[in-house]
């Protein structure tokens, strides 16, 4: 009520100081009593200038009753040896900052869920009239009105299921943010794994191409090789030491990124642990849930709630071209003692607007909510055949690296037992250990592509993938 904000009270002393005592007095009184009594009381909540973000995770609470999907639930959350991929997607549904002001929008929706099922208020109108040029027979007059906006109680019930639709899809939309931090996590997860693993096998080869710069730097010195063949093995040193700086930028933009997605401090150190695997996909299965993603995927299900709110939104416009009609009460007197009581009703006359405005919004933002409804199916399918076709080619591509490091790795080992002894020179040494160096990145990269997508397509089909392939190659 905005008579709540100003600061004096109303007591019985300023209601008779408004009105003259008639027998309405203590009723007026009541009136304004019950307006006040359901008022909110209002309590500051500052804002903090500093950040909330924690490095030490022991005390966040990950309850494994509000995972969003079945596999996070049924996996135990235990910090203390480590995080595996699936112990990340957890703390990062528990403590992301994005999905915390999600969750307030969610209690935003309840909020106008709850408002948009209240009764509009009746509106209560009050004036005194008082002679300026008083006789013995003028006393003060009063006029009394109590009215009702019927239309709306006409609008209520489709402004109701409208809002209720809109909680709906705002705890829809909540989940869909929930699977993308945990999707995040995955990718973050799967790619540490990989820049982590190709980082010791760069520091490995880093720690060969030392020792062999300081062997043949000592024999140029000694005279007993070129100093061509000490320049050139110092050439791969410092190239070795370009490409693990670089790297270790990756890794340090990575970290940042994981921490940031878990709600972390940015000089939080995680041990993450675990392999970043993922079940090979059943094809078949997963055409089979291709066919049902508009049941399986809460964006699209929100979007279904979405537009079913907007239906509601479109039927309370049509219902609001009705005329306003607004019925009341009035007790009313006049300067010379004459009381009068009566019934009142004022009626809209929809001749220029008729709500004829707000009827083509709603129809035309259905329309944008049914196009981008079937935008979304559209898009989702084609993503998924997109990520099909090129799992087949990497996992070809992924076999014939594989191998090819195996063979190479072979012939840079007996390069080495070669060099050693002086049967091939140390160019070719050089180029066998780069060429398989090369392969074994190409390898990790390829990997870590196919597990990233293969978490795009969790999302995409809307749960885990089939693990029946799998288990079929396993047997």
């Amino acid at each position: 009520m905005v008579i709540a904000l100003y600061p004096w009270k109303f007591d019985r002393t300023h209601i008779e100081n408004i009105f003259s005592k008639t027998p309405m007095q203590k009723y007026i009184s009541l009136l304004f009593a019950a307006g006040l009594a359901g008022c909110a009381a209002y309590h500051p909540s500052p804002l903090s200038t500093r950040s909330n973000a924690t490095r030490d995770i022991s005390h966040i609470v990950v309850n494994a009753a509000d995972m969003p999907l079945p596999e996070l639930a049924a996996h135990p959350f235990d910090p203390d040896d480590g995080l595996d991929m699936t112990e990340v997607a957890m703390l990062a549904v528990a403590n992301n900052p994005q999905l915390k002001i999600a969750r307030d929008d969610l209690g935003i929706s309840h909020a106008q869920a709850f408002a948009a099922g209240l009764l509009p208020d009746p509106q209560l109108g009050i004036a005194r009239d008082s002679p300026r040029n008083a006789d013995s027979g003028s006393i003060n007059g009063f006029n009394l009105g109590l009215s009702y906006n019927v239309n709306g109680l006409l609008t209520r019930s489709a402004g109701k299921r409208a809002a209720q639709a809109t909680v709906q899809q705002t705890d829809l939309n909540l989940l869909w943010q929930e699977w993308q931090v945990v999707s995040g996590a995955r990718l973050l997860f799967v790619r540490n794994m990989a820049q982590q693993k190709l980082l010791g096998i760069l520091q490995q080869e880093h720690e060969l191409l030392a020792a062999r710069y300081a062997a043949t730097d000592q024999a140029a010195r000694l005279g007993e090789v070129t100093l061509d063949t000490a320049n050139l093995d110092l050439a791969a040193l410092q190239n070795m030491e370009t490409t693990i700086n670089d790297l270790s930028r990756q890794i340090n933009t990575n970290r940042h990124a994981l921490n940031d997605l878990l709600g972390l401090s940015p000089d939080t150190r995680l041990l993450l642990v675990g392999s970043a695997d993922i079940p090979s996909l059943d094809e078949a299965k997963i055409q089979q849930n291709i066919a049902h993603l508009a049941q399986r995927r809460p964006d699209l299900r929100a979007l279904e709630f979405g537009y079913a709110s907007q239906e509601q939104r479109l039927r309370m416009s049509i219902l609001a071209q009705f005329p306003v009609l607004n019925i009341g009460l009035t007790r009313a007197r006049d300067t010379f003692g004459v009381s009068t009581q009566g019934v009142g009703m004022t009626l809209s006359l929809p001749i220029f607007n008729g709500n004829r405005g707000n009827i083509a919004i709603e129809q035309a933002t259905r329309q944008k909510l049914h196009d981008e409804y079937q935008l979304r199916i559209n898009t989702a399918t084609t993503e998924i055949a997109r990520i099909l076709q090129d799992q087949q080619l990497l996992e070809l591509q992924l076999h014939n690296a594989e191998r090819g490091e195996t063979a190479l790795g072979v012939a840079a080992s007996n390069a080495q037992s070669a060099f050693a002894v002086g049967n091939i020179d140390s160019l070719m040494y050089t180029n066998l250990r780069n060429a398989h160096l090369a392969k074994q990145a190409e390898a990790i990269l390829i990997k870590q592509t196919l597990l990233e997508q293969r978490v795009a397509l969790l999302t995409l089909l809307g749960g885990e993938l089939p693990e029946t392939a799998l288990a079929e190659k396993k047997e």
